[in-house]
């Protein structure tokens, strides 16, 4: 019997959250780019779990996802970077912020090689990741640029938020200090509307955590911190996805109502001229449409992914964020999927969750340490107002 979500322990929630982002990163990478429609004529219906790469036997050359190994269960840039994220926490144990970026991030990438399935090979993680995230270290190593604005003059994309699921852990069941934790880390990397869209996704993640949550419960919090165009976004996302029970009929609706807020355009790999561009008026595709998923689904970890997988473009992205969030509210990932993403890839995809949960704990003490400590100093300044 599944537990009630309310008797989701921490671990199990972390575990959830980060093992769910990765199986969900893994189903969505071989279908990055593509529509519904070519998703559905390339495998013959709907993704209903693992597949192969889009080009078969050709994917090293194939355009235009050569050299990428992407399928046959291959986690991409984003559980690369996520679990990058993590080794921070376990150096720092403590919260992060952009100089914990600059100081540990950045190195990591640099300088330690690690086996990336995509590639089928060891390398270092700098030579996988994507342009807006390499910006890291071109600002940050090279450029020497303070850590707390080195995002401005990146591209404006989901770079930033789509691994931002460890902030939201180690905040669990405290979104409003994952949000601001979230924002301070990811100005090292993306400004405007990218940089929001990491904080709203921590907050997500971290109300997902809380017993009780509900998908309606976790929206409802991000909509209580979203700012501009990113809240719009997913207010309008959300209320559509809302008429949806399943995500078939909900493709092409949620595609239509993110559309006005995402400066992509109608063609994912020839973005318009005004795409990634900063502004107030915009929004990441993903964040929106994960959350979105997540409702058609009600909070199911299998729907909600498959949801995202099956909405093409960037569904790699939304898959990873679908997942952490059903992860972290304790709907199951599916153990055949979970097996072989972590078999395929090479990676155990438990020991980050394992070691986040210890980090997050000692992280909660001194937390609680450092709030008596304020207490008992207010107190002696007068500042608590004595009841009649």
């Amino acid at each position: 019997m599944t537990p009630k979500n309310s008797e989701i322990g921490l671990e199990d929630r972390i575990t959830g959250a980060l093992v769910g982002a990765a199986v969900g990163d893994a189903l969505g990478g071989p279908v990055e780019g593509y529509s519904p429609d070519q998703i559905l004529e390339r495998h013959a219906g709907r993704v209903h779990g693992i597949v192969g790469p889009w080009n078969g036997d050709a994917w090293r050359t194939a355009r235009p996802i050569a050299p990428y190994h992407k399928g046959d269960g291959h986690i991409t840039d984003d559980t690369l970077m996520t679990h990058a994220l993590i080794r921070v926490y376990d150096r720092v144990r403590d919260h992060l912020d952009a100089y914990a970026i600059a100081d540990h991030l950045v190195p990591d990438l640099m300088t330690n090689p690690r086996w990336i399935p995509e590639l089928e090979a060891a390398a270092l993680p700098l030579q996988r990741i994507f342009l807006a995230e390499k910006w890291l270290v071109t600002r940050l190593h090279y450029g020497h640029v303070d850590p707390r604005e080195a995002g401005v003059g990146n591209i404006v994309n989901c770079g930033a938020a789509m691994y931002m699921a460890p902030v939201g852990l180690v905040n669990a069941a405290n979104p409003r200090a994952a949000y601001a934790e979230a924002l301070d880390v990811a100005g090292a990397h993306q400004s405007s509307y990218g940089r929001e869209a990491a904080g709203v996704f921590a907050a997500a993640v971290a109300a997902a955590a809380t017993p009780g949550a509900t998908p309606d419960s976790v929206v409802t919090t991000c909509l209580s911190l979203a700012k501009d165009g990113t809240r719009t976004a997913i207010e309008q996302v959300c209320e559509v996805a809302t008429r949806h029970t399943d995500f078939e009929s909900a493709l092409l609706p949620l595609r239509k109502a993110v559309a006005p807020y995402d400066t992509v355009g109608p063609d994912y790999r020839a973005p318009s001229l005004g795409a990634r561009r900063p502004s107030r008026l915009h929004a990441i595709e993903e964040l929106p449409i994960a959350l979105a998923m997540l409702l058609v689904a009600a909070g199911d970890y299998r729907r909600a992914v498959l949801g995202a997988v099956n909405y093409g473009r960037d569904c790699d992205s939304i898959a990873t964020m679908a997942g952490a969030l059903a992860g972290a509210l304790g709907s199951p990932v599916p153990d055949d999927w979970s097996k072989t993403v972590s078999e395929a890839s090479r990676l155990d995809l438990w020991e980050p969750a394992a070691t986040l949960t210890a980090v997050t704990r000692e992280v909660f003490e001194r937390d609680v340490t450092h709030r008596r400590t304020h207490e008992a100093a207010f107190a002696d300044l007068g500042g608590p107002r004595c009841s009649d």
